[in-house]
């Protein structure tokens, strides 16, 4: 099986896998929007940010070095899991301990009643995160795939219960986190017989130390991506103006303005976690030039596709998936989705390059790019949050991500330098702006204006896609 085509088989099981998983979380939110208002979204929202902080701090990101080492036939697959889990270990511990810290951290106030559970919902989240990914690294890709749905489904099931039935909020939220990742990781831990693979014999001291080496500049890079999350719900939330209305019921709403986009994410991932694996394996071949070259051309034109259909269709899909009929406030939503679904776009474009330093091992790139991200991101909040409220932290993410996307368009092709056609970026790029103008501003006849625009996206987009397929068929 030609390079091409494995890449394209793992994309397909691992869309399987996601697909449904990720529609049901995204039709979680229409129970979140019906049963929390918005004020206690906003919590919600900061309290999954926080263990996504907290989770790559902790853990040292040795999710990230699992699925490297764990590619490479180079290591023992032993001694990666176990090294990984006792450092893992090691770090949660440190998290039990200075917990009591976060107490003095006065914007933290969101955590009040709900520290145990923050910290157990880390907990659970890293071994899950632990097992999958070696999993993935064994190439047990069907188990997965498979572990995503069930995962997906628990946490739908647990919603249902806490949420619609027991009415428990933000507790119920976050208790049907903890359940559905504890019963994941227990799942994988016996069906892919991970047992096999933990002894403390199998630790190795100098693996132990590589695999640190690899991982820590990731800490401040997933850090850094979340800090730029993270700093718009935290200034819409305790930023005061004159000018635009802010406080926790914005922060909610933004929250919700990040879902839709989310599918733009959500297709990305599937895609990375598959194209992850082969930039690994495929980092020593003679033409891996070529290959980043073909794959990269043909998933930005996906990409691009995409994002203009979501863009096209926000006034249609977004009250699919978020309901207004027990608050009104969320009826705004889509004003402010145009501009992050073009934010997520670069981000998904960073994250494919940020596979180059990964398969390179020039993971410092990775933290300095996202660094330049992050102070950008923050500027720009303080800026424009206090002028344009929620469609401020819109335009400062959006910025932040395209200062990265340009650092990272160059500075990544020296490590594996392959073309990529700028002119068409450009042409694409101010295709998606016009169409949010359209949305946002509603011209006379705007909705001619987003056919044309989604249909002059297909047109200068479907060659890169047609010579993938071409690759895809050949024989060899």
């Amino acid at each position: 099986m030609n390079k091409y085509k494995k890449l394209a088989m793992n994309t397909v099981v691992f869309a399987i896998g996601s697909f449904g998983s990720k529609i049901l979380v995204l039709l979680l939110t229409r129970l979140y929007t019906s049963n929390i208002s918005p004020a206690d979204s906003s919590t919600k929202e900061l309290l999954e940010i926080t263990a996504n902080f907290l989770i790559p701090i902790f853990t040292f990101s040795m999710t990230d070095a699992i699925i490297r080492y764990g590619l490479d036939k180079r290591y023992n697959r032993h001694q990666v899991f176990t090294s990984a889990c006792c450092v893992t270990c090691g770090g949660l511990v440190l998290m039990f301990i200075l917990a009591p810290l976060m107490r003095l951290v006065s914007f933290l106030d969101y955590i009040d009643g709900y520290t145990i559970l923050l910290l157990v919902y880390v907990c659970t989240s890293s071994f899950r995160s632990l097992c999958s990914q070696f999993v993935r690294a064994r190439g047990m890709v069907k188990l997965f795939s498979f572990d995503g749905i069930l995962t997906t489904l628990t946490l739908f099931i647990f919603n249902i219960i806490f949420i619609a039935g027991l009415d428990m909020g933000v507790h119920g939220f976050m208790l049907s986190v903890i359940l559905s990742d504890f019963l994941s990781a227990i799942f994988l831990f016996i069906v892919a017989r991970l047992y096999e693979f933990l002894n403390i014999r199998y630790f190795s001291k100098s693996l132990a130390k590589s695999m640190l080496r690899f991982s820590v500049p990731l800490i401040p890079t997933a850090v850094m991506w979340i800090i730029t999350g993270f700093s718009d719900r935290l200034f819409i939330r305790y930023m005061s103006s004159d000018k635009v209305e802010l406080g926790e019921a914005a922060a909610g709403i933004y929250g919700y303005a990040t879902k839709i986009p989310n599918l733009i994410s959500m297709v990305s991932n599937i895609f990375f976690q598959a194209w992850n694996m082969s930039a690994i394996t495929e980092n020593d071949s003679k033409d891996r030039s070529n290959f980043y070259e073909k794959v990269y051309s043909s998933y930005q034109s996906i990409m691009f596709i995409a994002a203009a259909f979501l863009i096209a269709g926000v006034q249609i899909i977004t009250p699919i998936f978020i309901s207004t009929g027990s608050y009104s406030e969320y009826s705004e939503v889509y004003l402010y989705t145009p501009i992050l679904v073009i934010a997520v776009l670069f981000m998904c474009f960073n994250q494919f390059l940020s596979s180059i330093y990964t398969a390179t091992k020039h993971t410092k790139n990775s933290f300095w790019t996202s660094l330049v991200a992050c102070g950008a991101n923050i500027i720009l909040n303080i800026i424009l949050i206090p002028n344009l409220g929620i469609q401020g932290a819109s335009i400062a993410t959006l910025a932040s991500y395209f200062i990265c996307y340009c650092i990272r368009i160059f500075d990544s092709r020296r490590y594996v330098p392959f073309r990529v056609d700028n002119v068409k970026f450009i042409v694409n790029t101010l295709v998606l702006f016009g169409l949010c103008y359209a949305v946002i501003a509603k011209p006379t006849y705007y909705p001619l204006y987003l056919v044309c625009g989604f249909l002059f996206m297909i047109a200068c987009n479907y060659q890169a896609i047609f010579v993938m397929v071409k690759k895809l068929l050949k024989k060899q």
